[in-house]
């Protein structure tokens, strides 16, 4: 088993890909292009079980060096180009790579951080590193990897504590695929089109917008900027018949409905689905309203590969519910005795199935907090079941923020707010926000000498962009426990939802 087969059954003439400009890409040509990179790669020293950094946008070159790496049997480490030098810096020590493909936007950062081999692509420009064009070699066999070998390593904010390496499988990513394709009404067929806007560093955009359609044989339309009008073109100009994407974007649409987003745009998208974070009933109903596509959400997290729910398409969308639990896959509610939930109580989401990942990276504790000696892992969520079986989110991870679909654990802002000099003490919580669903807010009890343009400069050189405070507020103090620890919920108002 490798996840890299997925291309190979396909007609050579069909559409694979349609690249940022345009271009169509077969799966004729990936194929060739998938092969001979595989074969550079191979020529460079890249082994099974060596850890490649890919740190590039939605672009052709993503598709064919993530195909390339895993099918040598090595695993892909995915990283956000646009996070700060500090950042990627943090990520790939954590798992020792030595090794990355590099885009435009990373390649400054990169640049300068005395990696063992960089491999520029995307125009990208790093002196005296070596092209894509120029490591392509003889063709090389595909590595016989076993379910149980690690394919990808993503670093998401865990379900606890700062971010973290998840470790998914062959095996894992190819059971989510299987498992979506045989969830009622959630097939992708031959002849599907999907819009591929979500960010392939994202375990959503990977496995489930680009990994799904490639399994069944259909196009991704590869996309890096969103514009709710230009997007509107794209599908309308490619036929776009699939459209996944995090509450946000459907947003946008309905917003820009009455000035270039027309309706017709999207007549031949028989599948919209929601994810990565709550979707508000308003949005799902006037998104359906203006476009006459009702607007379905499913429940999953990177540690799941990602989909654990979907909603059932033989039925009328519930605004609010997240489905039920795709097929091969358990689900339980449990209470706080770590005993099922009565029916009509709510519980913490357990999930057990191939899908799930096998661990933190190099982190036996953190692995331990979430997986049960016999497989569950254990989201952090809380649902309720209704009488159809269908699964309501009531809370989510204790203090999670979402940022227009992306996870922001507090701890981790707090941490480089309390590196600035001039800062005594952090706390960072989520405040609604129309457009992006949350936003991040901190409060820090600051020294004479603070300056807040200088303390937002700081977390942009430390954090990604969507990490960032948007707002920042200084206070006397902060409350804490007698143990010492931050008592969050009693900083500020907490968030919606």
């Amino acid at each position: 088993m490798n996840i890299a087969s997925i291309i190979d059954p396909h007609p050579a003439s069909a559409v694979a890909l349609i690249a940022p400009d345009d271009t169509p890409i077969t799966y004729g040509e990936l194929r060739d292009r998938v092969e001979s990179l595989r074969g550079g790669f191979a020529a460079m020293g890249v082994e099974a079980g060596d850890r490649v950094a890919l740190i590039l946008g939605n672009t052709p070159a993503f598709v064919t060096s993530y195909l390339a790496l895993v099918g040598l049997g090595a695993v892909a480490v995915l990283c956000n180009p646009a996070s700060p030098e500090a950042e990627l810096a943090r990520e790939l020590r954590a798992v020792m790579t030595t090794f990355a493909v590099v885009g435009p936007t990373a390649a400054p950062a990169v640049s300068r951080m005395g990696l063992g081999t960089v491999v520029a692509a995307d125009g990208a420009s790093i002196g005296g590193a070596l092209t894509l064009s120029d490591i392509r070699g003889e063709p090389v066999r595909r590595a016989e990897t076993t379910s149980a070998d690690l394919a990808v390593l993503v670093f998401t904010s865990g379900t606890a504590g700062a971010p973290k390496a998840a470790m998914l499988t062959h095996g894992n990513l190819m059971a989510n695929l299987d498992q979506i394709q045989r969830h009622p009404g959630r097939e992708v067929q031959a002849d599907d089109v999907a819009y591929g806007l979500l960010p392939l560093f994202h375990i959503f955009g990977l496995n489930v917008v680009l990994g799904l359609t490639l399994h069944a044989g259909g196009a991704v339309v590869l996309r890096e900027q969103f514009d709710p009008v230009a997007a509107a073109g794209d599908i309308e100009r490619h036929g776009v018949t699939l459209l996944a994407g995090a509450p946000p974007m459907f947003g946008a649409w309905v917003a820009a409905a009455g000035s270039g987003a027309p309706a017709g745009a999207f007549s031949k998208v028989r599948l919209a689905v929601s994810g990565a974070a709550p979707l508000s009933a308003e949005t799902a109903r006037a998104f359906e309203q203006h476009f006459g596509i009702p607007l379905h959400e499913g429940y999953g997290l990177t540690e799941a590969s990602p989909v654990v729910t979907s909603s059932l398409l033989d039925r009328p969308a519930k605004p609010g519910s997240v489905g039920v639990p795709l097929p091969g896959l358990e689900v339980r509610l449990v209470d706080e005795d770590g005993q099922d939930a009565l029916a009509g109580d709510s519980g913490e989401i357990w999930v057990k199935g191939p899908n799930v990942f096998a661990g933190y990276w190099e982190d036996p504790t953190a692995s331990a907090a979430a997986l049960t000696p016999d497989g569950w892992l254990r989201t952090g969520d809380v649902g309720v079941v209704d009488d159809e079986g269908e699964i309501w989110l009531v809370d989510r991870a204790k203090d999670l923020i979402i940022v227009s679909g992306f996870n922001v654990f507090p701890a981790e802002v707090e941490e480089v707010l309390k590196t600035h000099p001039a800062v005594a003490d952090a706390a960072v919580i989520g405040c609604p926000d129309e457009r992006t669903g949350e936003r991040v807010k901190a409060y820090v009890v600051g020294r004479p000498d603070l300056d807040l343009a200088g303390l937002t400069a700081h977390c942009g050189r430390n954090l990604a962009r969507y990490k960032c405070p948007a707002e920042i507020e200084v206070v006397d103090a902060l409350p804490h426990a007698t143990s010492g620890k931050l008592l969050r919920k009693d900083v500020g108002p907490r968030s919606a939802g």
